[in-house]
């Protein structure tokens, strides 16, 4: 599932020298989006924020002794910000569709990672996939995936 934006974030930090911020600017968005997901029930739970940090270090390749520092400054990112928009446009403008729908693949799995669906969850969803410009049946074919992914 995270092939590709695994790709991409390798090229992207091999071009650190270049763009440094764009690149961390890049991981930082995901952090942001994987976090409100984990946030939007009003809790995060131990699984949910394993399940972020497991993917940010395969993803972002960001080492395990740093992660808890990415994930808090991922945090401070998204209680300080009015929406999301900042950085779904980041987002729009740096990557593919496939790696939007990966991006939403993850998502779908942080909030299925407890077994339920409630509809404020659901919603932040079909919200996000509208921000990322997906259609409704990739945001359905994340869904499917990300739930069999967990199975």
């Amino acid at each position: 599932m995270f092939g590709l934006i695994k790709r991409v974030m390798r090229e992207k930090s091999e071009e650190k020298t270049k763009s440094n911020s764009k690149v961390q600017d890049t991981d930082i968005a995901l952090c942001v989006l994987l976090l409100e997901a984990a946030h939007i029930d009003g809790e995060c739970s131990y699984e949910e924020k394993e399940h972020i940090m497991l993917t940010l270090m395969t993803t972002c390749d960001i080492p395990r002794e740093e992660i808890d520092e990415f994930v808090a400054h991922g945090d401070k990112k998204r209680t300080d910000s009015v929406d999301l928009f900042q950085f779904t446009r980041h987002m729009n403008n740096n990557f593919t569709k496939q790696e939007k729908i990966e991006v939403m693949e993850a998502v779908w799995c942080i909030i299925h990672i407890d077994g339920r669906l409630e509809k404020h969850e659901d919603h932040f969803a079909h919200k996000l996939a509208n921000l990322l410009r997906l259609t409704h049946k990739e945001l359905i074919d994340a869904k499917i995936k990300a739930r069999l992914q967990l199975s």
